[in-house]
């Protein structure tokens, strides 16, 4: 039975006085590995609510109704650009209503609900709206992990994780959140013993819902739902799983450990089994490895020009992430998708380790020929919806050997080698101070361009200088 705040629920037993986490034995728990599965499912061990899920409902769309008191109420789309060819990238609860959801067209939207005021997106105020609500969860509880722009767990203390502690801490949290905050933002709350299920509980009730997974309730409370509902479970792993016989949630948590990742094809498959029970395994490390942005073209800007000119953007604004972070890059990778073309178009270059802006725009115009190429053999002829720009094979700068030449006179010759490199950090000092294009290399269009600015992609919020590059 999925438990909410409003229905039955069955206490789970309280940790014996001092315990800490629950745990695995300590090597395994410093490798992020889980146990060799027996013959018999293991034993678990004690499971306390360890971690509180926040997802904010409807973020965007939200955020804008809290800055434009005329949209509270009103169904609300927001989109990259106003025109009918671009898509929502946030609806709000009352557009939601109508089946308008993030990736519905406009023109889609429009034909739903006749009454949808199509609002642009303004980036740089959600991040601000972000930070507002990191700071206001921390008044209550400290933020673990921020997980998107508008979700974040928190991992609950010792004195923290009884279910009425709990519940009574996301409480506060939401009344904190709408009174410090803004009225229209509320969030869905889920609480359980690891992050994945809280995670799932947060998704079971929106809006403004509040939902705990107790140990003495798992795995039987997650049987109804689907396998899609789980974090990691898109369309190609659900007919992965298929394939081996696991057609739901209940077929795959019948199977030991071992064998449930099988089916899954590696060492998370186990790892998901024992998240699926309750159990709080350390996450897996992981590392940025790629710089990079993309942006999808309005109609009128989709020829080769256009498209040379927004990938010199993107590629201006991911080297200077690249100053900024301190690393370098040795890969640069060019993609694309076409009108007519469901996969996508892609071509990369071996980079010198750099993270200058003119050595990096040097190897991309070396890169075009190949896209108009291949642009020139489509129906209709050359017609690119998106374009992207990564900068890949990311090392710190630190290690980079200095230049023999790095006193000499800048109209040295033998100085030309850091001369970019220097240009381009002074670009970045002209731009943080004056503001975004203040200086730039080369045109920005011969037209005006669509706005490349700082966007926020799933699971990575921009810092604030991204706004100024």
């Amino acid at each position: 039975m999925l438990l909410s705040e409003s229905l039955p629920f069955r206490a789970a037993t309280p940790p014996a006085a001092g315990m800490r986490e629950a745990s695995l034995p300590a090597t395994e728990r410093q490798l992020g590995q889980v146990p060799r599965a027996a013959p018999e499912s293991p034993t678990l061990p004690p499971l306390p609510l360890r971690w509180l899920f926040l997802d904010l409902n409807s973020y965007f769309a939200s955020v804008e109704q809290q800055l434009q008191p005329s949209l509270r109420g009103r169904p609300v789309i927001v989109a990259p650009i106003g025109a009918d060819t671009t898509v929502a990238i946030a609806a709000s609860i009352e557009a939601k209503r109508f089946g308008i959801t993030t990736g519905t067209p406009v023109w889609e939207a429009r034909r739903r609900c006749r009454d949808v005021i199509v609002t642009p997106a303004r980036h740089d105020r959600y991040v601000e709206f972000h930070e507002r609500i990191v700071a206001e969860v921390w008044r209550h509880v400290p933020v673990t992990r921020v997980c998107s722009i508008d979700e974040m767990a928190c991992r609950l203390l010792d004195n923290e994780n009884g279910r009425d502690a709990a519940v009574a801490l996301a409480h506060r949290i939401k009344a904190g959140i709408r009174a410090h905050v803004g009225e229209r933002l509320t969030c869905s709350v889920g609480i359980a013993p690891n992050r994945l299920l809280a995670k799932l509980a947060s998704d079971l009730q929106k809006p403004d819902g509040l939902v705990v997974f107790e140990a003495a309730d798992l795995p039987e409370a997650l049987l109804p739902l689907g396998l899609r509902a789980i974090a990691g479970i898109g369309a190609k792993m659900q007919a992965r799983l298929a394939r081996d016989g696991v057609n739901d949630i209940g077929q795959l948590l019948a199977r030991r450990p071992r064998d449930a990742g099988h089916a899954w094809g590696g060492v998370d498959g186990d790892r998901l089994w024992y998240l699926l029970h309750g159990v709080d395994l350390p996450d897996t490390p992981t590392q940025s490895r790629t710089v990079g942005h993309s942006h999808v073209l309005s109609p009128r800007h989709r020829g080769l020009e256009p498209v040379r000119l927004t990938a010199r953007r993107l590629a201006l604004k991911a080297a200077s992430r690249l100053r900024r972070k301190g690393w370098q890059a040795r890969l640069l990778v060019l993609h694309g998708r076409f009108e007519d073309d469901k996969s996508s178009w892609r071509a990369s270059v071996r980079l010198p380790p750099t993270q200058d802006s003119f050595i990096v725009l040097s190897h991309l115009d070396a890169l075009f020929p190949r896209l108009r190429d291949a642009g020139r053999t489509r129906p209709g002829g050359f017609r690119l919806r998106m374009v992207g720009v990564t900068l890949a094979e990311i090392a710190p700068a630190a290690a980079e050997q200095g230049s023999l030449w790095a006193h000499l006179d800048a109209d040295d010759p033998l100085a030309r080698e850091g001369r970019g490199l220097h240009l381009s950090r002074a670009m970045d000092r002209i731009n943080a101070r004056w503001g975004r294009n203040a200086v730039t290399v080369g045109p920005l269009s011969g037209g005006r361009l669509d706005h490349v600015g700082a966007k926020i992609a799933f699971g990575r919020i921009p810092e604030a200088d991204e706004f100024h590059e």
